[in-house]
């Protein structure tokens, strides 16, 4: 089972992660300026994960591959480590897929 994790960053904004089970995160959120904001966030990637045309596949300048989840007004709401494979990034968005909607919310404040 996934977890989200409420951190806060050194300029004092929040932000989550989403780790899948076994304990690695597959997506970082934006800086959020509350801790409302950062959970009104986890709750769109909640939703929008389970639509496969909210994550935007990209191609890094280095030729690493990543993803975004984006909300339904095109805002970007995560994004995800980069990845050697297409593959890779695949399984990446799949893993978010399967561990956001269940997801446990922990905080490290």
């Amino acid at each position: 089972m996934g977890t989200f994790l409420i951190s806060k960053r050194k300029n004092d904004e929040f932000q989550f992660v989403l780790k899948a089970g076994n304990g690695e995160v597959i997506l970082t959120s934006e800086g959020y300026t509350s801790k409302a904001g950062c959970t009104n966030g986890i709750e769109s990637v909640r939703k929008n994960s389970q639509d496969d045309t909210k994550f935007d596949r990209k191609e890094a300048t280095n030729g690493k591959l990543y993803f975004n989840l984006k909300a339904t007004n095109g805002q970007i709401i995560g994004s995800s480590q980069m990845y050697a494979s297409a593959s890779g990034r695949d399984n990446g968005i799949e893993s978010v897929k399967k561990n956001a909607p269940d997801a446990e919310v922990k905080e490290d404040l």
